[in-house]
């Protein structure tokens, strides 16, 4: 199989960070592409008609996409752990948080890149880090016990999104009103699917 990716995005490394934690790594070649909301790369439009990443090129079936679907499949190919049946909801609205916070975050560079300074929205900006501000706070506050269970898809994409955060957004202090998850974070950015696949 092969994954159609870019390191830098936080959507691509949720995916790239669950391949380590279920040992696949050998049964996924990456495919390193340049693609942004203006300009598709052809590779990325072959294995996705609105030519977003990631996306996974199966041998045996069509190509797959959006990071929630592959992680999904993936973890189902090897019978994972990461979608407990007896907590499934909890994982999938904690995932969704998590890249609900991607996105607003995305967004928020896209706003600035390709709008450029004169032609971006602060006011849209500043509500997508609303959002994410509003997100972050209700992780902190209501699924710290969670986080602190058994390793399941939901940390791996709230993990992946405080990266980003860290990546793209260094000068948002989104530790200071987030004590408990900013410690959490800290431990959990040492397991080696999370340093392997830090942005760069």
């Amino acid at each position: 199989m092969q994954l159609i990716m870019s390191p830098p995005s936080p959507f691509v490394r949720k995916v790239r960070a669950m391949i380590i934690e279920t040992g696949q790594q050998d049964a996924v070649e990456e495919v390193n592409v340049s693609t942004t909301p203006l300009v598709s790369d052809p590779v990325a439009i072959s294995a996705n008609p609105l030519g977003k990443i990631p996306a996974l090129v199966r041998d045996d079936g069509p190509a797959i996409y959006d990071s929630r679907v592959i992680t999904r499949f993936l973890n189902e190919r090897v019978n994972g752990p990461l979608y407990p049946h007896t907590r499934i909801w909890e994982v999938l609205t904690l995932e969704a948080t998590g890249d609900a916070i991607m996105d607003a975050a995305v967004g928020m560079v896209y706003e600035a890149r390709f709008k450029g300074t004169e032609g971006a929205s602060g006011d849209w900006i500043e509500a997508q880090w609303a959002k994410i501000t509003r997100a972050l706070a209700a992780i902190n506050t209501r699924w710290m016990s969670h986080l602190n269970g058994p390793l399941d898809m939901s940390h791996i994409a709230v993990g992946c999104a405080l990266g980003y955060l860290d990546f793209r957004h260094p000068e948002r202090d989104w530790r200071g009103a987030n004590d408990t998850l900013a410690t959490w974070y800290t431990t959990f950015a040492q397991r080696d699917s999370m340093k392997l696949t830090a942005p760069v």
